[in-house]
Parts: C-alpha cells; sequence; structure tokens
C-alpha cells in the first residue's frame, strides 16, 4: 500500500486510557474552610474548624501540596468530610502565612532547619529551680530563638519551695523578657492573664514540671507526669507536640522535653533585630561584625552606647556568646 492510499480509517487506536494529557489546572478551593492544626501524628493532622476546640476534624495533606510541611499552629484550609466523626478524613488544601515561627536545628552544625511550632504569640521557657537544677544555656538559646521568631519570650520558674527564684532571675534582668513563678503550690493567678488571649508555647527539659504545669492550666488534658531520674534528667514524658485550650480564651502548646536546642539557622543581626534601641546601633557596624566586642569585633557600634543601653548590650552579648557556643544545652 503507497502511502497515497492511506486515509483515517488505516490508523489504529490503542484500547483503554485514552490520549488526553492531564492537566495541571488545580482546583482554588473557594470554599475551604479555615482551621488551626493542633496536632500532627504520622501523616495525620489533628485541627480546629474557626478555632474552636468542640469542632476537631482529623485530616490528611493533599497530593498537591507535595511534603510542604505543616506543623502545629499552622492556619490550614479543609475541603472533604468535616464532620469529625470516627474514621474519616479531610484534606488540607493549603498553609497559610506564618506570622511567627520557634525553629530549632539538632546541633549547631545541623543546617537542617525543624519548625516545632507555626504561629505562636508566646514562648514560655520552664525552668525549675533545682532537681533538676536551672541551666542558663537552655534559657539562652530559647530566648535566642523567639528574638529571632517573631516570639515574646516568657520565663517561667518551678519548684519555688525547693529553691529562692530571684538569683536565677537576676542573670536575665536586662532582658525583654516576663519572669514569673508557678510552683507546685503557688497560685496561677499572676500567670493566667499572661496567657489569655494568646497561643503560647511551652518549652522545657524533661523533669521540670512542665507537665504538672499543663495539668493545672488544662485539667482534662491529662498530660503524663514522669519522675526525675537520679542524674539530673527525667523522661521525656510528652512525645509530641500538641495545642491545648485553655479556660475562657488562649492556647497553649505543649512540646517534648528537649535533650539539645541547635541554633545553626540564626545570625547574630537575627538576635539584635529583636532589640529595638540595639537594632538601630548596628546599622553602623562594619560588615561581617558579630557584635561580641574586643577583642574578637573591636570596631562594634554596641561599644559607643552607655547609660541603660550598656546593660542591655551586656545581657544582649551573653545571648550572642551563647550563639557562638558549640553547647546545645
Amino acid at each position: 500500500m503507497s502511502s497515497r492510499d492511506y486515509d483515517e480509517s488505516d490508523v489504529r487506536i490503542r484500547p483503554g486510557r485514552g490520549s488526553r494529557p492531564r492537566t495541571k489546572i488545580r482546583p482554588d478551593h473557594a470554599d475551604a474552610q479555615e482551621a488551626m492544626v493542633v496536632s500532627v501524628d504520622r501523616g495525620r493532622w489533628g485541627c480546629v474548624l474557626g478555632r474552636d476546640p468542640t469542632r476537631r476534624v482529623t485530616a490528611m495533606r493533599a497530593r498537591e501540596l507535595g511534603r510542604t510541611p505543616i506543623v502545629v499552629g499552622d492556619n490550614v484550609g479543609l475541603v472533604g468530610d468535616l464532620s469529625g466523626r470516627p474514621d474519616t478524613l479531610a484534606r488540607i488544601v493549603r498553609r497559610g502565612e506564618r506570622r511567627t515561627v520557634l525553629r530549632r536545628t539538632a546541633d549547631d552544625t545541623d543546617p537542617t532547619e525543624r519548625v516545632i511550632v507555626a504561629n505562636a504569640d508566646q514562648l514560655m521557657v520552664v525552668v525549675s529551680l533545682a532537681d533538676p537544677p536551672p541551666r542558663t544555656g537552655l534559657v539562652e538559646r530559647a530566648l535566642i530563638a523567639a528574638y529571632a521568631g517573631g516570639l515574646e519570650p516568657i520565663l517561667c520558674l518551678t519548684k519555688t519551695d525547693l529553691a529562692p527564684a530571684e538569683p536565677f532571675a537576676a542573670q536575665f534582668a536586662d532582658l525583654d523578657l516576663t519572669i514569673t513563678t508557678a510552683g507546685r503550690d503557688d497560685p496561677l493567678d499572676a500567670l493566667i492573664p499572661l496567657l489569655t488571649d494568646k497561643v503560647t508555647v511551652l518549652l522545657g527539659h524533661s523533669g521540670v514540671g512542665k507537665s504538672t504545669l499543663v495539668n493545672r492550666l488544662v485539667p482534662e488534658a491529662h498530660r503524663a507526669i514522669g519522675e526525675v531520674s537520679g542524674v539530673g534528667k527525667g523522661r521525656h514524658t510528652s512525645t509530641q507536640s500538641v495545642a491545648l485550650p485553655l479556660e475562657g480564651s488562649g492556647w497553649i502548646i505543649d512540646t517534648p522535653g528537649i535533650r539539645s536546642f541547635g541554633l545553626a539557622h540564626i545570625e547574630p543581626d537575627d538576635v539584635l533585630l529583636a532589640f529595638s534601641d540595639l537594632a538601630e546601633a548596628i546599622k553602623d557596624c562594619p560588615r561581617g561584625c558579630g557584635h561580641l566586642g574586643p577583642p574578637a569585633d573591636p570596631e562594634c557600634a554596641l561599644d559607643t552606647l552607655s547609660g541603660p543601653a550598656a546593660g542591655r548590650v551586656a545581657a544582649a552579648r551573653r545571648l550572642l556568646t551563647a550563639l557562638a557556643s558549640a553547647d546545645t544545652y
């Protein structure tokens, strides 16, 4: 058969799926309902619709989001089955912009950032005054992460029946930091107003009384309370971050007890930008200045400040020293 004898009836059509190319146009999901992520567990996200804790939905991540990370505190759009009935799944089709982030790395040499919580207003560092003894290193590193991530820091001291709070608290007097106490027998009258209408992340070593505090703030949470071991480190009694609603308004986010807090993702300028008066001064620093002062940074503009600002410079430099330290605790 010559080429001029062919017509369309001679074309062989392979049976089965058609050859129409798959469209790359995705629906905009204009009808998606807004929700907040309150828990994450093995590829399933617990969400509350409209931040109403009674309207809880379990969701999976939609295919079009790929591997987009979604953490507790993220604002997401949900479609699908929003009834919240057992064995039903909604789909997360978008993640909103993050106002703030609390992130860390495994250590100071690890380039991989891990976002712990998104969109929190405050970071409350829980530290026991004894058993285990308080460690300034974790507090300093947590403050750095809070300042760099846009969160307001709070230092909460527990086990006040075992040691006085003033000596430890005095080390942070020149920082933009709210300090409160929450011993086992202390009333929470001073603490609760700090948490009202806010999303607050709780962070601390195992055994410092964080789960006890959570149970006092949210009695129905029933978080596990562990015994402190003889070497000063408690068991990890919370294994997943979870957001819990406070009575009235506000949320607290309980995080697992941490063993290290790497800050490989943070630069010195990220810390000082949280201090409005110091942020203005470092504009006159030479390129690459670490703001530690002599001998490391002999031309640092922070050295020209005097009066009350000088005390804040000293406090900020303690944070920068912690940032440069290899000790991630």
